[in-house]
């Protein structure tokens, strides 16, 4: 159980709060762990994802011998201490050879796990071609089926978004998309080419889970976005490969419990300075304008007049006819009028 740190002055509060859920996140840290023997493929391929993943990258350059699946203490000390939510453990045996592991963290506690072997890969130094800015975001492309019905490509597809996702962006500049990470599988069995709901439910049950051999391969490519002029306001997109190129095959796996999933699934409440910024889900007839001010729109129901409370006058009492009003307007033009108090009557 770790242990849970209490502020002791203003900055160690800022800097706790800065690691508290988020309604919009952060581009998330990866760490990069060796296992006791990971051999060449397996290290060569790491520095070709950390290279992506960079400047949100952290490689830890000495063996460690981390079994994810049966111990994971180790990962969640190394989360909570370099504030990551990422890993990637590299390890190859003789029974699992080439083997990398995705694992995913909430609240510095492993949420759930994939591995994946290496079968083929090519490096970035083998293509002669020009390389995207490190940061940069990419555009992700899934081309399957399979990725929205299949459950372990479902966690799959979770897990790589999660991984090459940087920070959040309103709008997309076409200048600034400078690479586009391509995940593809291989020709899918007669088992698993079907989008039915019979079909899907067969796939997740556990023995047809249980076999990952018959899954496809996944193939992970990345290209550089080159524009070249169509004649229009809408240039003409080119892909150059630019590596790496990888081919992956399934292996084991960890779900997520269901009550953690729920639990990192759920959104923070907003503060009052993040409505103000307009964040969150928009609410109706509110809205920011270019200075940051929030403003609103109230909408009044038609008032009915009839009903309007007014000052009680004699002259609005309703009963009085037009004609007795004039009478009595004549009468008192008519009238004498009254001799004021402390007058004499010679004067």
């Amino acid at each position: 159980m770790l242990r849970t740190i209490k502020p002791k002055n203003a900055r160690s509060k800022r800097a706790l709060q800065a690691r508290e859920p988020k309604e919009v996140e952060d581009s998330r840290t990866a760490i990069f762990v060796k296992g006791t023997h990971t051999g060449e493929k397996v290290t060569a391929v790491m520095k070709e994802l950390m290279a992506l993943k960079r400047p949100n990258a952290i490689s830890f350059s000495k063996k460690n011998p981390v079994r994810p699946f049966e111990d994971v203490s180790s990962l969640e000390f190394w989360a909570q201490k370099n504030d990551a939510s990422l890993f990637i453990v590299g390890q190859s045996t003789k029974k699992r050879p080439d083997g990398m592991v995705f694992i995913r963290m909430y609240d510095n506690r492993a949420l759930d796990m994939c591995e994946v072997g290496v079968d083929n890969w090519v490096s970035m130094n083998d293509f002669k071609t020009p390389k995207s800015t490190p940061g940069h975001k990419p555009l992700l492309h899934f081309a399957s089926e399979l990725f929205d019905t299949h459950p372990r490509f479902i966690q799959l597809k979770s897990m790589l978004m999660d991984f090459f996702n940087g920070e959040v962006i309103d709008s997309i500049c076409l200048a600034g998309l400078e690479h586009v990470i391509s995940i593809s599988l291989a020709p899918t069995p007669k088992s698993l080419n079907s989008t039915t709901a019979t079909d899907t439910l067969n796939a997740s049950t556990p023995d047809a889970l249980a076999d990952a051999s018959q899954l496809p391969k996944v193939h992970i490519r990345a290209y550089t976005v080159r524009l070249l002029a169509s004649g229009t306001r809408t240039p003409r997109v080119e892909l150059r490969p630019m590596g790496p190129s990888l081919d992956l095959s399934l292996r084991r796996n960890k779900e997520a419990d269901p009550e953690m999933w729920k639990q990192a699934m759920k959104r923070p409440k907003l503060r009052k300075v993040d409505v103000e910024k307009g964040l969150g889900k928009r609410k109706k007839n509110l809205e920011v304008d270019e200075m940051g001010d929030l403003r609103g729109r109230i909408h009044v129901a038609k008032q009915d007049l009839d009903r309007l409370q007014t000052r009680k006058m004699k002259g609005l009492k309703a009963g009085r006819d037009v004609g007795e009003e004039s009478d009595a307007s004549e009468d008192e033009e008519h009238a004498p009028r009254k001799r004021r108090r402390g007058m004499s009557a010679s004067a």
